[in-house]
Parts: structure tokens; C-alpha cells; sequence
């Protein structure tokens, strides 16, 4: 029966893609498009004679159980009362190859049938009412540039081109597995998840392939991902070196991780040119086209691609499609070429008798002794679109045809019409909305379903088979955070590694480093730089370092922000206690010179001295020391407006004093004749210009603090790693008058004292006064330029040591040499030492 000699141009037009593998005859027509032969021989083309019919060989086992899913399908609504009752559906399924030129026959078979003869014209009504397939993207799109002129829609179970959503290009288009857009998407968030930034990619060169990885490539830049190459694959190019270049590319890459957005010819090419170059070592991440692929899941490949990780559509149950599966068999129909070739291939036996070295086909081998591709059915998941591809047109035609509706008896004939249209078909597709292996299924407004995925990973048994774990998904429907969630699976890595591997070009920086991006290269490479002074990162993958805030300052390392030193004069470091000492020593010293001087008070050198204009003079001289005592410590509101008009005004009390010292000196002289009434004239004098002088710097100070007082701030400008804590003049006018004001004063008392220095007398006081004011002039002179350029406490060190030492100078030019003749040299303090023999005989009686 099955040995009979066969007509060869009958066996090349059954396997010809222009006519239908397998048919039947219905009421309701479905084509079927499916890749069942991975291989096309594409004649020679002469302008001689008529061209050949395309030839496809090798079968596809996967493809061929989709064709058969679609038939179990169409036999089971067949069987069924509630749907399409007393309808019957009929199919013809073609075969695409895989290729684009066969596709455009399978077309053509599907509108008009295949007959040849010119003397028919084109009918209106298609031969078919709707188009299941086909299982590439390419096929597709051929596909629908021809049936889409005609409104037949075509329900595609596995063309994922995000480019099949476009409703103006492709109206009549719809599909039960989710566009590319999502899965794209999905992969980079993937890579994103575990880490990868930097990937290699690969694809298919066509549209599948080239919207898919674009659509990755752009997600992936959006996630910091970046390609390390992008190469693609064509299985009509020259393999040989096509092929080896490619993965010459992989090999000599540095990304450890592969993103393989390939068809599964594709796949099949590029698996068998990794092995004979010995490539291993990479993580695969795969698209849903050939990530659930059980043919690639043996022994040959396993040390390549253990540990793939991939997104597919969630694996159902259909129940019964198995056993119709197992039922296929070359005696149902024994002329069916297709059927033939199923079963040579399945079980490596032929039918040919005239072959020599194979084994005779029987037709009664089993098919469940056999385990491959087609008859596997624990990974039903393209098998289920084609399952719901099939059940959606027969709901949009139990629709169209006002089949037994909601609420009236199921069995109501269907009202069938002849003239009906494919375009109806096409409006009732779009609202169909049913449940159907537990699932909702309905059409968007581009004719696509939900997109939901599983993240598929490829595991060891403890058989030693390679199984496909589902480690965790994705959900376009959700918000955005949510999407991608993982089960919480331990995952097998690379050539079954359970540690995780790394792909950066980089390595991340260090916290307290920011990247860098090295110029020519993505923005993956990059160098670290450290963080400059005041700025921190604080994570190993940092484009910018931060800012500290104002009143912080990077630490050691530039990881975290840390207060900044707060700097001021403080008594407890070295200079602030020297400078505290020498002003609580000046003050003491000033005390013990009053003591001694009221001592002596009756001495003729402490009258002739004009004893209170010294005592005085030494009590403002005390206040000054203890003057600096306000400067040194923490500023606060009331130390500030202290320090500064204490300051001002026991220095113009001082000045005052040596002013009124001055002038009575050069008084006495003048006086041919002292009197008594002279005496007290000029002490009433003395007092009045003190307390004159001294009154109008009070005046002043109290100027300046009722309208801009000086007041404590944070000086974070000068230094900026550190905080200077001092005090704001609050009106520099009213500074500069206070300093001014004393600097008047004691330029008088200079000019006074000098021009009194060689008045007849053994111990001129004028002398020594001209020697105080030269030394508090220069130390004040000095002072201006060295307060304005020192920085922070140092400033207010500068001003300390001014006072000190324009003090110290009067404490010693004044009273130094009195107190050396009350102490030591006490034969001199007489009166008539005091005032000279010539200054003696002339004011004699």
C-alpha cells in the first residue's frame, strides 16, 4: 500500500508551498500558514521556460504540531453544540518555509485556491474566511499585503513584530501572543534586574529580529544598559562565513551576557558554529521564540545553553490534544505526501522500497514510544495560541452568523449567509471577549492580547534532562514598579554556575568616585575620579558626585557628609590661653603699678605725675587688658556688641588720659609761677576733657549699636571646609569711627608729647608719653592690613594682639621708669631732682 511507485511532479506539487498540505472541506473555511518545513531549495530562473515550483524539505516537528493543534481545534467546535452549532469548519494549511517567497504563494492559495487556469477570473468571496498564522513575522507581514486588500483577517500565534500593531498599515491584523514591544521591554528590565550593563546582542535579519532588538536596544538605553555589538543573522546569506564572523564577534567580546533575539532556523545556524569555535561561558537570555524550544534542549547544546533565561507566554493543559496527536498516522490518508514525510522523519524509516540501507516504513510504528517535538506537549505555549487563535474566529463567526445568543437556546441554528463578508469578520474579531484555558481572552485596539510573560529558566533534573523553570514574571498591565517580580526560585546560571555572572565594561566605582565616561566609548566604560573637596558619593555606580549642604564637608573617603569644624578663639587651644594669659598678666601688672604708685602717693615723683590722671590712666589700662578677654571664646549676641565698644571706649578713655597727661605737662612748664589757683584750674580742666573725650565715644557706641550692632555669624565663604564662627561688624562705618576716633586721639597725644620732649626737666614725662604713642601708633598702623588679610580666628588673634601690645607699650614707656625710681633709685625722688637746678633757681623767690 504504501510502497506503490508515486508520480514525482505530483510529490513536488504536494510539497510545494502554493498548494495545501493538509485540507478539508467545511461550511466556514480557516487557512493555516505554518513554518512545517525549515528549508527551501529555490530553483534557477531562466527567461526560457516556465519557473519551478518552490520545494521545501526537512520538517519542522515543533510547526507540525501547531498545524495539528489548529485541526484538533477546528474538530472539537466541530463536536460542539454550544459553538457554531450545525456548522461545519473546514481548513486548508499551507506552508510558509520560513521565507518570505513562499509565503506569498501559501497567500495566494488561501484568496483563490491554486488553480492556474486563465480563463477564471478572480472570485469576490475568498476561498477561506480567515487566515490562522503564520509563525514568523516576515511571513506575516507578506502575508497581510495581500490579504489585507481582500479584509480577511489573519490571527498570527507566534509573529511578534511590535510593526504588526500599526492599525493603518495592518487593519485585519490580529494575535494571541503579545507584541515584541513588551517583550523588548521585559528583556531589559531583566538585564537591568540582575545587574548586566553590559550586553551583547544578536538577531534575526528580518523583521523580527530588527524591531525586536531595536525596541531592546532603546528600553535598554533607558534602563543604563549598553550593547557591546549588535550583530545580525541571516539564514539566506553565505553560513559559512557569515556565521564565523559572528561568533568570532561573541567570542572576542567582553560582555559575558548575550541577548539572542533570534527566529529558531536562526537559533539552529548560530548554536552549530558556537560549537565547532567552542564557545562557552556566556548567559544567554533568549526571546520567546526559541526559549521554550525542546529540540534545543539535548545533550548537544546543554553546555552551551544551561542556565538561559528567557520571557514566553505561561504553558497551558489542553485537554485530549495529546491522544489526537497520537493518533496521526499515514493510513488515514494514504495520498497525504505531508503525512509521509511526518512519519519517515519520526521514526528514521522510509516508504520507499527501492532505498537501500534504511529501514521499511510499516505505518504501524507508535508514536508514544517516540519522544521529540511533536510529541511533547508539557510546554504548550504557542500550541495554545494557535488553540485560542482558532476559538477566537469561531466566536466572531458564531457572532457574525447571530448563532444562539445570551439568554435564547444554545442550539438556534446559525442564519448562514453566502455573501457574507470578510470585512464582518474582522468588526466581530475585534469584540470577541471569552475565557478559554482559564484565561480571558479579547483583542485591543491594535488586535493584541494582554501582555503577560513567564520568566523561563533552564535547569538540571535529577534526571540529567533540561528543564524549563519558571522563575518569575511580567505583566505590561501593571504599573510600572510592579511589572517584574521574581518567585523567588534559586536560578542556575551559565553552564549551570550558581553564581551569578558579571557583565559591565566597568567595574562599578568605589563610594567616594564618580564615573567618568571615556570619550568614543558608550557610557558602560567609564574611569573613576574622585570626588572633589565638599562633594560625596555614597554608591558604586555614581555619574556625579553631591554637593554637600552649606554647613557640611565631605569626610575622608568623600562617602558621606560630616559637620564642618566649627572654628573659633578659644581659651582651650594654645593661642587663645597665651593670648588669655598675657591679658590677665597685663591687668594684674597695671593693678600692682597702682599699688605701688598709691604707695608713693606722697612722693614728689607721683604728685609731679599728676597721681589721678595715673591712677586713671592705670584703670583704664586694667580695662583694656581684660579687653581681649571678650574676644577669645564661643561669639555670642552679647559678646559681639561687647567686645567691640568695650574696646572702642576703654581705649578713648586711655587716650583721653594720656591726652590730658599731655597737656598738663606742657601746662606746667609754661607756668612762670605756679599758683594754687592755676592747680586747680587745670585739674578741673583734666577732668573735663577725660570725661569730654571719653563721653563722645560713648556717644558713638551707642550709635552704632541701636542701629547696626555687630552680632555672631557663620562665616562659611572664607574657608569653605570649615566653619568661622565670628562676629559681623554689623555697620563698618561705626567700626571705622571707633578706631578712627581713638587713632585721632592718639595722634594729638603724639604730636603734644613730641613737641614737649626737650622741656627742661630731668624726668620729662613728655619724653616717654612720645615713646607710648609712637609704639600704639605703629602697632595700629600695622594692624589695619594684617586684620584685614588674616583669615578666620586669626583675624580676631591680629585684633587681640593689637590691644595687648598698643596696652603693654603704654604700660611700660609710662610707668616703667617711675616705678624704677620708686623702687630702686629712691635718692632721686625729691623735688629737687624732679624739677632741676636751673628750673629750681628760676622760679626761687
Amino acid at each position: 500500500m504504501f510502497g506503490a511507485k508515486e508520480d514525482p511532479m505530483l510529490c513536488k506539487m504536494l510539497r510545494s508551498p502554493e498548494f495545501p498540505l493538509l485540507s478539508k472541506e467545511g461550511d466556514i473555511t480557516i487557512g493555516g500558514a505554518f513554518s512545517i518545513h525549515s528549508q527551501i531549495s529555490e530553483p534557477s530562473l531562466s527567461f526560457t521556460g516556465t519557473p519551478e515550483p518552490l520545494t521545501c524539505s526537512r520538517i519542522n516537528l515543533r510547526e507540525f504540531r501547531f498545524a495539528q493543534t489548529m485541526i484538533f481545534a477546528i474538530e472539537e467546535i466541530n463536536n460542539s453544540s454550544s459553538l457554531l452549532p450545525n456548522i461545519s469548519i473546514g481548513y486548508k494549511l499551507f506552508d510558509t518555509c520560513g521565507s518570505t517567497l513562499p509565503s506569498t504563494g501559501a497567500a495566494m492559495g488561501l484568496m483563490n485556491g491554486q488553480e492556474r487556469s486563465l480563463g477564471k477570473n478572480c472570485s469576490s468571496q475568498s476561498s477561506v474566511h480567515a487566515v490562522i498564522g503564520a509563525s514568523e513575522s516576515s511571513s506575516t507581514i507578506v502575508m497581510l499585503q495581500m490579504l489585507g486588500i481582500f479584509q480577511i483577517p489573519v490571527i498570527s500565534h507566534f509573529a511578534t513584530c511590535a510593526c504588526l500593531s500599526n492599525r493603518q498599515e495592518y487593519p485585519s491584523f490580529f494575535r494571541t501572543i503579545p507584541s515584541d514591544y513588551y517583550q523588548s521591554r521585559a528583556l531589559a528590565k531583566l538585564v537591568k534586574h540582575f545587574g548586566w550593563s553590559w550586553v551583547g546582542a544578536v538577531r534575526s535579519d528580518n523583521d523580527y529580529g530588527n524591531n525586536g532588538m531595536a525596541t531592546f536596544i532603546k528600553a535598554a538605553g533607558q534602563e543604563g544598559v549598553c550593547i557591546e555589538y549588535s550583530e545580525a543573522i541571516s539564514r539566506t546569506a553565505d553560513r559559512s562565513e557569515h556565521i564565523a564572523r559572528v561568533v568570532r564577534v561573541i567570542k572576542s567580546g567582553t560582555a559575558r551576557v548575550l541577548i539572542a533575539f533570534l527566529a529558531q532556523a536562526e537559533m539552529n545556524i548560530l548554536l552549530e558554529e558556537t560549537l565547532k569555535q567552542n564557545l562557552t561561558g556566556l548567559q544567554w537570555v533568549g526571546s520567546e521564540s526559541w526559549i521554550t524550544a525542546g529540540h534545543l534542549a539535548n545533550k548537544r547544546y546543554s553546555g552551551i545553553l544551561m542556565g538561559s533565561l528567557g520571557f514566553t507566554i505561561r504553558k497551558t493543559k489542553i485537554t485530549g490534544l495529546q491522544e489526537f496527536l497520537l493518533k496521526v498516522n499515514p493510513r488515514q490518508n494514504p495520498q497525504n505526501n505531508l503525512l509521509r514525510e511526518f512519519w519517515e522523519a519520526t521514526f528514521s524509516c522510509t516508504f520507499q522500497s527501492s532505498q537501500l540501507g534504511q529501514t521499511q516504513c510499516s505505518g504501524h510504528e507508535r508514536l508514544q514510544d517516540i519522544d521529540n517535538p511533536y510529541t511533547d506537549v508539557s510546554e504548550l505555549r504557542i500550541s495554545s495560541n494557535v488553540y485560542k487563535a482558532v476559538y477566537a474566529v469561531a466566536h466572531a463567526m458564531h457572532s457574525m452568523l447571530n448563532c444562539g445568543k445570551r439568554g435564547e437556546m444554545s442550539d438556534r441554528p446559525c442564519l448562514w449567509k453566502d455573501g457574507s463578508k470578510s470585512g464582518e469578520v474582522v468588526k466581530h474579531l475585534q469584540n470577541v471577549n471569552f475565557t478559554i484555558l482559564s484565561e480571558r481572552q479579547h483583542f485591543d485596539e491594535n488586535g493584541d492580547p494582554a501582555a503577560t510573560y513567564e520568566l523561563v529558566n533552564w535547569q538540571r533534573s535529577r534526571a540529567g534532562d533540561t528543564v524549563f523553570v519558571g522563575v518569575g514574571s511580567y505583566d505590561a498591565s501593571l504599573p510600572s514598579g510592579k511589572q517584574f517580580t521574581m518567585n523567588g526560585i534559586d536560578i542556575i546560571w551559565a553552564a549551570g554556575s550558581k553564581k551569578r555572572p558579571r557583565s559591565v565594561c566597568s567595574e562599578g566605582c568605589q563610594p567616594g568616585f564618580r564615573q567618568a565616561v571615556i570619550k568614543g566609548k558608550p557610557i558602560c566604560c567609564f574611569s573613576c575620579i574622585a570626588c572633589a573637596a565638599g562633594e560625596i558619593s555614597n554608591s558604586s555606580s555614581s555619574a556625579e558626585c553631591s554637593q554637600c549642604p552649606i554647613e557640611y564637608w565631605s569626610n575622608e573617603d568623600h562617602s558621606q557628609c560630616i559637620p564642618k569644624t566649627i572654628e573659633f578663639l578659644s581659651y582651650g587651644e594654645t593661642m587663645g590661653a597665651l593670648l588669655a594669659a598675657f591679658s590677665l598678666f597685663g591687668a594684674s601688672l597695671s593693678l600692682v603699678v597702682s599699688c605701688i604708685f598709691f604707695h608713693f602717693r606722697h612722693t614728689p615723683l607721683v604728685k609731679a605725675s599728676n597721681s589721678e590722671l595715673s591712677f586713671m590712666l592705670l584703670f583704664s589700662l586694667t580695662l583694656c587688658f581684660l579687653c581681649p578677654l571678650t574676644f577669645i571664646g564661643q561669639p555670642s549676641e552679647w559678646s559681639c556688641m561687647l567686645r567691640h565698644t568695650a574696646f572702642g571706649i576703654t581705649f578713648a578713655l586711655c587716650m583721653s588720659c594720656v591726652l590730658a597727661k599731655t597737656i598738663a605737662v606742657v601746662n606746667a612748664f609754661r607756668a612762670k609761677r605756679p599758683s594754687n589757683t592755676v592747680l586747680q584750674c587745670s585739674a578741673s580742666l583734666q577732668r573735663t576733657s577725660v570725661l569730654s573725650c571719653t563721653s563722645l565715644q560713648v556717644l558713638v557706641c551707642s550709635l552704632w549699636l541701636s542701629l547696626a550692632p555687630p552680632f555672631p555669624y557663620k562665616n562659611t565663604a572664607h574657608v569653605i571646609e570649615r566653619i568661622i564662627l565670628e562676629c559681623s561688624l554689623g555697620s563698618l562705618i561705626g567700626f571705622w569711627v571707633v578706631l578712627g576716633y581713638i587713632g585721632l586721639l592718639a595722634v594729638l597725644c603724639f604730636v603734644l608729647a613730641f613737641l614737649a620732649r626737650k622741656l627742661p626737666n630731668n624726668f620729662n614725662e613728655a619724653k616717654f608719653i612720645t615713646f607710648s604713642m609712637l609704639i600704639f601708633c605703629a602697632v595700629w598702623i600695622a594692624f589695619i592690613p594684617a586684620y584685614v588679610s588674616s583669615p578666620g580666628k586669626f583675624t580676631v588673634a591680629v585684633e587681640v594682639f593689637a590691644i595687648l601690645a598698643s596696652s603693654f607699650g603704654l604700660l611700660f614707656c609710662i610707668f616703667a621708669p617711675k616705678c624704677y625710681i620708686l623702687l630702686l633709685k629712691p635718692e632721686k625722688n625729691t623735688k629737687t631732682h624732679m624739677m632741676g637746678r636751673n628750673w629750681a633757681l628760676s622760679i626761687k623767690p
